[in-house]
């Protein structure tokens, strides 16, 4: 609430689209306008307009502007001329709708690296005071011929003509803009209202549990696709920076096989931030164009619940960082976990010691070669990270940053049986033609995953295309020994067939020799649709029993 203080009209122009669609297009901030007010004497103190030089699409219209990060600075400065101090609780931004700081100034600012100042993550929706100070005007039983209230506003000129105010002219239309917001504020404040809708912009993701019970409005539901594999829960709430993310409201997905696939689940605190969060769809993350869609609350509760009472308890710690270790020996210790972490160039200390760590176990109670591993802060996790393919026994152990919804995923898969959780892979997936621009890899150890088939195939592997390595299943569940990969080219595909076959993939003390032949698209397709035997190579005699049951997908 402002019963004192100052608040400042803000209003942002990007290079792109105006409106409601601000910020929808991912085009940078172009043009800030600031007008500080006086609440106590309802005065203007001082107003500044600045040109912001865009500097991923450099612009000569805007050459003679500034970089955002030295405007932002040379804003603060001139506040503080005024004897204001903008840090202060009783200083706030009023700005026309959510836009101009959740799609724009935020977004773009996380985008460069550029820390706001902490008084841009509090603000005034003018919209939204407007509706509250003349709807309670509206119907207030003392107020005499009260005009009625107002609809919610889609413009600056809707609540213009509703208070009767003549709109600002001039030549230059931006600034036009922030002296008409200026103006209604203004009017509110000699009305005799105050500004009392505060909003403010989470910057940290807070973590929790998500149970089965909890109840979910699907209205706040988006799911992500084609986010990096490797990923976590805190990249994902930075590329909605601006939104309030709920707690607790990142789902990575995985793969029946336990690994990530590209998507997550999302949950906002209203429909607003949701709706908000759709026109992020095509938005990028780095080089990947990323998809937003509407998703459902149970399709948040299947992702991000589930967890045992033993995961729950491990859960409930206060740690900051959780680590996803990979390919451990089965037979591994707490012990031997910790005295991993403490040994190399950055030693860091286990959350509660063995208490810490948890490792992932089947329903029969043997080890699946996961465990999750707690730190107390978040300075701790790239020096845990750093022990990514270090050695523990005789094992490469991989090292994932992971959150709390994929613990309760990987628990929950590991504790049910093999059959309920093979996918039968959709047709479309599978690719086809005559190109023989694939190759076919036999005799695999069963243990193989994506990662070893990458190891095996050493410089080949940057050849391969997303998405690109299937390994093969008998529908009963079993790895197969096989897989197909696709290559960017007959070519790629032919030199990988000619360096690599009867070569031996090694998976700790074990070694295979491995098949690898060329074969083509429509070869890949009759094996794993149960068709007639490619002529080009010998079959096992069960592959027509085996179902595409993994498709897996690293960055190269």
């Amino acid at each position: 609430m402002i019963s004192g203080g100052w608040v400042c009209a803000l209003h942002v122009r990007t290079t792109g689209r105006r409106g409601a669609a601000l910020g929808s297009d991912e085009k940078e901030t172009a043009y800030l306008a600031y007008v500080v007010i006086d609440v106590v004497t309802n005065q203007m103190l001082g107003e500044r307009e600045y040109a912001v030089r865009p500097t991923k699409t450099p612009s000569e219209e805007l050459q003679t502007g500034q970089p955002l990060d030295v405007v932002v600075q040379q804003f603060d400065e001139f506040v503080q001329s005024l004897k204001v101090d903008p840090h202060s609780p009783f200083f706030r931004l009023v700005t026309d709708g959510q836009p101009p700081l959740r799609q724009c100034l935020h977004p773009e600012a996380c985008s460069k690296d550029l820390d706001l100042p902490s008084y841009y993550a509090r603000f005034h929706d003018l919209r939204k005071e407007y509706v509250r100070a003349y709807t309670l005007r509206a119907i207030n039983p003392n107020a005499k011929r009260a005009p009625p209230p107002p609809d919610h506003p889609t413009c600056l000129l809707d609540m213009l003509n509703y208070l009767d105010i003549t709109p600002h002219a001039g030549d230059n239309f931006y600034a036009a803009e922030v002296k008409d917001m200026t103006s209604i504020i203004l009017r509110i404040i000699a009305d005799g209202f105050r500004l009392e809708l505060p909003e403010t912009i989470d910057l940290v993701l807070e973590t929790g549990i998500c149970s089965k019970d909890d109840e979910i409005d699907g209205n706040c539901i988006v799911r992500v696709r084609g986010i990096p594999c490797q990923s976590s829960d805190i990249d994902i709430a930075k590329f909605f920076r601006g939104l309030n993310v709920a707690k607790g409201g990142v789902a990575l997905c995985l793969t029946p096989q336990g690994r990530r696939n590209g998507e997550a689940l999302v949950r906002f605190v209203s429909q607003e931030h949701r709706d908000l969060a759709l026109k992020r769809h095509k938005h990028h993350d780095g080089p990947r164009t990323v998809e937003v869609c509407r998703a459902s609350g149970d399709d948040f509760l299947r992702v991000a619940s589930g967890a045992t009472c033993g995961a729950v308890a491990f859960l409930s710690r206060s740690a900051q960082v959780i680590v996803h270790m990979r390919e451990l020996p089965y037979d591994a210790t707490s012990q031997q976990v910790l005295d991993f972490f403490l040994t190399g160039d950055n030693p860091v200390n286990v959350f509660d010691g063995a208490e810490g760590v948890m490792f992932v176990r089947r329903a029969d109670g043997r080890a699946t070669g996961d465990a999750f591993v707690l730190f107390a802060k978040e300075e701790d996790s790239p020096k845990a990270l750093s022990r990514h393919r270090k050695r523990l026994g005789d094992r490469y152990i991989q090292l994932f940053r992971s959150t709390i919804a994929e613990v309760q995923q990987v628990v929950s898969r590991s504790l049910e049986t093999r059959k309920n959780r093979l996918p039968v892979v959709p047709q479309h997936i599978i690719t086809s033609g005559t190109a023989k621009d694939c190759v076919r890899l036999r005799g695999l150890l069963f243990e193989a995953q994506v990662e070893h088939i990458l190891t095996f195939l050493d410089e080949f592997a940057q050849n391969i295309v997303t998405q690109g390595v299937h390994i093969v299943y008998y529908s009963q569940g079993h790895p197969s020994g096989e897989a197909f990969i696709q290559m960017d080219s007959e070519s790629s595909a032919f030199q990988c067939a000619q360096n690599k076959h009867n070569q031996f993939m090694r998976f700790g003390k074990k070694q295979r020799s491995i098949e690898v032949l060329q074969c083509s698209g429509d070869d890949m397709g009759l094996v794993l649709t149960g068709g007639a035997t490619p002529a080009t190579s010998p079959v096992h005699r069960r592959t027509r029993d085996c179902v595409l049951s993994c498709v897996q997908s690293a960055d190269f």
